[in-house]
């Protein structure tokens, strides 16, 4: 995906907030080729009026979603979008192998930073942070694993397949209304996601800036050339 097209996704994507309280209330919505959710806008004027609010108070804090030894030689950042099928293919295969050799051992410190090229997207990253720090990475993980099933369907039934998923990791139903229709969260995350996807001039997902340097996606056996090149510079 072009630079270009990221920030029109990106942008394009605050459309849709609250879009997912609106599908709660109502089965009869647009499919997923036409605007992101502009039934909602149509609907209601609400939802504009609550957004000039929220802005005008301050968002929320985002949290930076991270795992391993603040103090770690080298910092992994990955630019991930939960829709994205390579980055699903990245967590099946790499990942798992970069947690077990380099971030358990102290050596890696790994970031992920979410990318929203689609409301589904920025639903499943709303539904990953519904679990908290603790939780996140968890949740991460059965959404790239389970990325062609959930993705499928319309709107109110990604959604649903959302829910189903948020309650397998232990997430109540009260717990994922709150965080699926927290528009003020949503609106944050998006701003977030745009600002630092610009700084690191990311393309496409899954991209990865490795102690300030940015990398393409690569397979396991690149990657682990790619950290054990920057740990032995460090050493020297």
């Amino acid at each position: 995906m072009t630079r270009t097209l990221l920030l029109s996704a990106l942008s394009a994507v605050i459309v849709a907030l609250g879009g997912y309280a609106y599908l709660t209330a109502s089965q009869s919505v647009s499919t997923s080729s036409e605007p992101f959710l502009a039934v909602n806008a149509q609907e209601s004027g609400a939802d504009a009026a609550e957004t000039t609010d929220a802005e005008a108070g301050g968002s929320p804090d985002v949290t930076e979603m991270a795992m391993g030894d603040a103090d770690a030689p080298i910092t992994v950042i990955e630019y991930a979008s939960m829709t994205c099928p390579h980055c699903a293919r990245f967590h099946q295969e790499v990942y798992p192998q970069l947690v077990e050799n380099y971030v358990e051992t102290g050596q890696v410190r790994f970031v992920m930073r979410e990318v929203y090229f689609d409301r589904f997207g920025l639903w499943a990253g709303m539904v990953a942070r519904c679990g908290g720090e603790m939780r996140y990475f968890g949740i991460v993980e059965m959404l790239m694993e389970e990325q062609r099933e959930w993705v499928q369907g319309q709107p109110t039934e990604v959604a649903a397949n959302l829910r189903r998923l948020g309650r397998r990791a232990g997430l109540s139903d009260e717990a994922l209304d709150a965080c699926m229709s927290d528009n003020d969260m949503a609106q944050a995350m998006v701003t977030v996601s745009t600002e630092q996807a610009e700084a690191d001039e990311i393309t496409g997902t899954p991209s990865f800036v490795i102690n300030g340097e940015l990398y393409s996606n690569m397979g396991y056996a690149t990657f682990a050339d790619t950290l054990d090149g920057l740990l032995a510079e460090i050493e020297g």
